[in-house]
């Protein structure tokens, strides 16, 4: 066995449809941050005493949560009021938002230039709506709109080639953009899978790390696009996380409700713990070696340790 289970956190109660969304670690402070879709909520949770701290409203559908260690910031992406926060661990009361696309989801953060990118969700109704965001966060406001293929997923930064990455749902891509010159889609590499959606990059290898509905899991080069290694999953991913130190990547399934564990370095699936039928999202303590697993029929985050 690989993850073993410590315990659960109890969090608020789901106020409607929708569960939870992406969540992240602040490590300087032990603060994990989820976004409660269901609630227009960020909860907060303290990864030293594994507890419920708080939570903080008024995020109407919030997606996603994205934390800056460099430059010790939160972000949230606000899918219901096309808006992006910004806030402080401990000054949440302070956050401020800043209007982006149709339905913002996947982020990504440069923290050298201080440049956000939001890559939105959009409308198949609306033409021209599939696109991805550019912020500045000192001026806080929106600097480009970058027009992508179709539905966008996840999204990151690679501080190694300076760029973003951000899946596309259909068609099936990956498209990069350049960090200095956020104006324009750079790359795009065809995926030979229906639906890319997780994604997570070793900056040190140079790979990205694509999950794609149809239950398969690429290891790709973040330059060329090639396909280095592919491993069957249990099901349609959503979220994953990679521990770039234990080599090992977590993948997060909601149909049935498991959890698989990669190896990373042999490309191989080498664990399937079971959650909860729903729970397609996950966060990673890099500090304690954990991952939580968001419940959404039992709001709570199961915690399990990674003693591999």
């Amino acid at each position: 066995m690989s993850l073993r289970l410590v315990g659960y956190v109890d969090l608020p109660p789901n106020h409607g449809k929708g569960g939870f969304d992406h969540a992240d670690v602040h490590t300087g402070s032990d603060r994990l941050y989820v976004a409660h879709t269901s609630n227009d909520a960020l909860d907060v949770i303290d990864c030293a005493e594994l507890r419920y701290v708080e939570s903080f409203s008024g995020l109407t559908a919030v997606a996603g949560a994205l934390v800056s260690e460099a430059r010790g910031l939160v972000f949230t992406s606000n899918r219901g009021e096309n808006t992006v926060s910004v806030f402080r661990p401990g000054a949440e009361q302070n956050a401020f938002k800043i209007p982006v696309g149709l339905k913002p989801n996947g982020l990504a953060f440069d923290p050298a230039r201080g440049v956000l990118i939001a890559a939105n969700v959009g409308d198949p109704a609306l033409a021209g709506s599939f696109t991805i965001s550019v912020i500045d966060i000192e001026r806080k406001e929106r600097i480009a709109e970058i027009p992508v293929p179709g539905h966008t997923r996840w999204t990151v930064y690679d501080p190694g080639r300076d760029m973003f990455y951000a899946n596309i749902a259909s068609p099936a891509q990956i498209v990069a953009i350049d960090a200095g010159n956020p104006r324009a889609v750079a790359l795009e590499f065809e995926i030979s899978a229906a639906g890319p959606h997780g994604l997570d990059i070793d900056p040190a290898a140079g790979r990205l790390f694509c999950a794609c509905d149809a239950g398969v899991l690429f290891a790709i080069d973040a330059a060329s696009g090639r396909v280095l290694g592919e491993v069957a999953l249990s099901g349609a991913p959503d979220v994953i996380f990679l521990n770039a130190a234990s080599g090992r990547l977590y993948v997060a399934i909601g149909r049935p409700g498991v959890i698989d564990v990669i190896d990373t370095s042999a490309m191989r699936r080498i664990e399937t713990v079971a959650t909860e039928p729903g729970a397609h999202t996950l966060a990673l303590d890099r500090k304690r070696n954990r991952v939580f697993a968001f419940l959404p029929e039992t709001h709570r985050a199961a915690v399990y340790r990674d003693d591999a």
